[in-house]
């Protein structure tokens, strides 16, 4: 099935989310907000992105402030006080009036945006928290910032149910969510976000959160959970916590290391490890993906073309820039398919996404134009 195919390579990604979904998804600003303060990392998976799923358990109801109208001083980069600020905002208020907060924050902060994907975490396990139940908790859903908030729901859920009862389980957890039989998008956020929290409660443990993954029933489930893992494992490596399934000697590991299967989520998550320890030199990356396992290395250029849309907030010049450095057409192409992706799954609308194939070289623009219209009609 054509849809089935374009979601599973997807990040949210992303990232994904890419993310990704990878990706993740999904809400932008206006556009001289998104050309702003651009910084010189790939959101979603930068090592600033401390809130990580190993925190779920029992965070959610400690270090909460006395009051919901403490706010974190302005401008604040103390990540420990948006935590505890938005999970009492959730609890106090509900999660709608904790997006509508934090969407005013991140019109006005550089720090927000770049912690948007991890906070809508914080929003999903509170949510959780209070809504026990998947169905019922993503009713409260919002995708702003690669679907951070599907993402933390599961990483609760999971936790909920435990390590010892949670092979036979993984398969009913998302059996309420509308859309189940169309592979709907709710339905891959609940599949992908398992795999975020089965990385939380075998702490990190890659190749047992994949051979989890493996018990669920569908090719397509279980791929949209092996991205959850790949997603979270990028994640969880940064200034507070760190994998042992990535090596920055090694920068394609663990892709180079793990079964067939499950090469294609992780070729999709891994480049923005690999943009992280070549200081984000996307010259070297692109050689990198050249050395992927033989049949990957498209896979890992369309990664790439996600990334270089992440980082430059989906600014089509700073990112077909990025993607020229490519050589070739198939270098080319796919790091363009997969910036196109970025660009309809953050912004909900093809407009921008044209926007880059008008700017394109001329051999490119069909490609990035019929990438743009058969995705958008997936969402």
């Amino acid at each position: 099935m054509e849809t089935k195919e374009k979601i599973i390579k997807y990040l949210l990604w992303f990232f994904v989310c890419v993310v990704l979904v990878l990706g993740l998804l999904l809400l932008k600003t206006n556009s001289s907000l998104k050309n702003s303060e651009v910084k010189s990392e790939t959101l979603v998976v930068e090592k600033n992105l401390v809130a990580t799923s190993t925190e779920t358990k029992g965070k959610v109801v400690e270090k909460l402030p006395t009051s919901v109208s403490t706010k974190c001083e302005f401008p604040s980069t103390d990540f420990d006080c948006y935590y505890n600020y938005y999970t009492k905002l959730v609890k106090e208020k509900g999660p709608k009036e904790a997006f509508i907060d934090l969407k005013k924050q991140y019109e006005t902060s550089s720090y927000v945006r770049a912690q948007c994907h991890p906070l809508t975490h914080v929003i999903g396990r509170t949510t959780a928290m209070l809504y026990p139940n998947t169905t019922e908790a993503y009713k409260y859903g919002d995708p702003l910032c690669w679907s951070g908030f599907y993402h933390g729901v599961m990483e609760t859920i999971v936790n909920e149910i435990g390590i010892e009862k949670i092979k036979s389980s993984l398969d009913n957890i998302c059996d309420g969510i509308p859309g189940k039989e169309k592979y709907s998008f709710d339905y891959y956020n609940c599949v992908h976000g398992l795999g975020h929290g089965l990385m939380a409660i075998t702490e990190n443990e890659l190749f047992d959160s994949l051979k989890y993954c493996d018990s669920l029933t569908g090719d397509w489930e279980r791929s949209s959970c092996y991205g959850g893992v790949f997603m979270e494992n990028v994640i969880v490596d940064n200034l507070s916590h760190f994998t042992k399934y990535l090596k920055p000697s090694e920068p394609l590991y663990p892709c180079n290391a793990v079964g067939g299967v499950y090469k294609t989520q992780c070729y999709l998550m891994q480049t923005s490890y690999m943009l992280k320890v070549t200081s984000y030199d996307f010259n070297k990356v692109f050689e990198l993906c050249r050395n992927a396992d033989l049949g990957f290395e498209a896979t890992c250029f369309q990664s790439l073309g996600r990334d270089a849309s992440g980082q430059s907030l989906s600014n089509a010049d700073a990112t077909w820039a990025k993607c020229s450095l490519g050589i070739g057409f198939d270098e080319q192409s796919n790091c363009i398919v997969g910036a196109v992706k970025d660009f309809i799954s953050y912004y909900h609308s093809d407009n921008q996404a044209n926007v880059l194939c008008a700017i394109v070289s001329p051999d490119l623009q069909k490609i990035c134009l019929d990438t743009a219209t058969s995705y958008y009609k997936t969402l």
